[in-house]
């Protein structure tokens, strides 16, 4: 009975291992699970700072993104060449289609640093996610996008209760003017869940969402494809061409992905920053 049940553990295991896209057992295909989302600590574990793969990537990207901005920046010229050209076409298009296009120039020109701080830390975070031998996004596990979302959510909500104080802001954000009296019970705990509880939440779930399923096509497409070549037989290797084909295709798309996936964060938080300025207005 205790083989039975050993023997029984073991298979379970074995089709709950995590599949990633440099892991497939011979001969079996597994599909796709979360356990890719919580690998094992590399460092420091067992204590408050551990840290696993994904803690890894997230903080060497964030050094990276950095890294690139001071380098391409430390002596600007006049006429940008190299990096400083490509870093100044990138700012100018957050500055330009985001900030000022929904801020106005003077707010867009005030907000423009956390508005390009999301923007580019997204992309970097998102883009780990087609790099060979990462293959992964840490904005898929929901810590980052929380605390990216945690960012837009105390700025916007700093900017209305500076401008209006704390209970006018609140007012100005969840009632509408010239409603029926009795509309407002309905209205106002809307306009509140709205305001300030689902803004933060739904970003934070779109970024990971988005994140979390190009991963798993991706897993998909590629540990098919790996199956397909290497560790089947007969006519079932012609089905490794479609899911290698499909497999480039959808990275394409998830480029597409990881772009829009950065500018959506960044166009709904200067929005927000946005509403909370013209609180009272709306």
């Amino acid at each position: 009975m205790s083989d039975r049940t050993a023997d029984g553990n073991a298979c379970g295991r074995l089709r709950e291992r995590a599949l990633s896209v440099t892991t497939l057992a011979a001969g079996e295909f597994h599909a796709p699970s979360l356990a890719d989302f919580f690998p094992p600590a590399v460092l420091f574990e067992g204590t408050p700072f551990e840290m696993d793969r994904l803690m890894i990537i997230r903080v060497a990207m964030a050094v990276i993104v950095a890294l690139f901005f001071v380098l391409a920046m430390r002596s600007p010229k006049i006429v940008p060449r190299g990096v400083q050209n490509v870093a100044e076409i990138m700012l100018d298009f957050v500055r330009i289609h985001i900030a000022e296009d929904i801020l106005g120039k003077e707010q867009g020109r005030r907000f423009l640093p956390v508005i390009i701080t999301i923007f580019f830390l997204v992309i970097g975070l998102n883009l780990t996610a087609v790099i060979p031998f990462i293959n992964i996004s840490s904005n898929a596990r929901i810590g980052m996008p929380i605390v990216l979302a945690a960012l837009a959510y105390i700025v916007f909500n700093y900017v209305g209760i500076k401008k209006y104080g704390f209970f006018r802001y609140v007012k100005s954000s969840i009632v509408i003017p010239n409603l029926p009296p009795a509309l407002h019970l309905l209205v106002i705990p809307i306009e509140f869940v709205s305001t300030f509880i689902l803004r933060p939440f739904t970003l934070a779930i779109r970024l990971m969402a988005n994140m979390l399923a190009g991963h798993i096509m991706l897993v998909l497409f590629f540990s098919a494809t790996q199956f397909f070549f290497f560790d089947s037989d007969g006519l079932m290797k012609v089905f490794g061409i479609g899911s290698v084909i499909g497999g480039i295709a959808f990275t394409f798309f998830e480029l597409l992905v990881i772009v829009l996936q950065a500018y959506i964060f960044a166009l709904l938080t200067a929005v927000y920053i946005d509403l909370a300025l013209h609180a009272e207005e709306h």
